[in-house]
């Protein structure tokens, strides 16, 4: 039989595939509860913070933004591009290069992120456009 687990703020893992400038840090992982089919966990930016473009290989994401407002870019050259505040769903497709932009100078961003299995990948990749816009 399995348990129910409570993974508490000071039990969540940090040691998770990482974006240059945004902490991510699990909170239902295989690490912190022996999860199996799913990953979860939380992300906090700084102010003006931007990402380096990067994709998550084979794997969906779905983020829940809990406070401040996220810029979405994607495509070939980060040519399209959303924004998300709080109370906001945002869906990436499994391979989507992206990069994400707190569009405040004041405010950071805090962020749910579920993704469908335990693969963590973060592969960051060159777009001389993630620089700009």
């Amino acid at each position: 039989m399995s348990d129910i687990r409570v993974v508490k703020p000071g039990q969540r893992d940090p040691g998770t595939a990482q974006t240059p400038g945004m902490t991510r840090v699990a909170g239902v992982s295989a690490a912190t509860c022996g999860s199996t089919g799913v990953w979860m966990g939380q992300f906090t930016n700084e102010p003006g913070f931007r990402s380096s473009a990067h994709h998550h290989g084979g794997v969906e994401s779905a983020i829940y933004v809990m406070s401040g407002t996220l810029r979405m870019r994607w495509g070939d050259h980060l040519e399209y591009s959303v924004e998300a505040s709080a109370g906001d769903f945002i869906f990436v497709p499994a391979g989507v290069v992206h990069q994400e932009i707190n569009t405040s100078d004041v405010e950071g961003v805090v962020a749910i992120l579920a993704r469908g299995g335990q693969e963590n990948v973060v592969v960051n990749v060159e777009r001389p456009e993630a620089a700009a816009g």
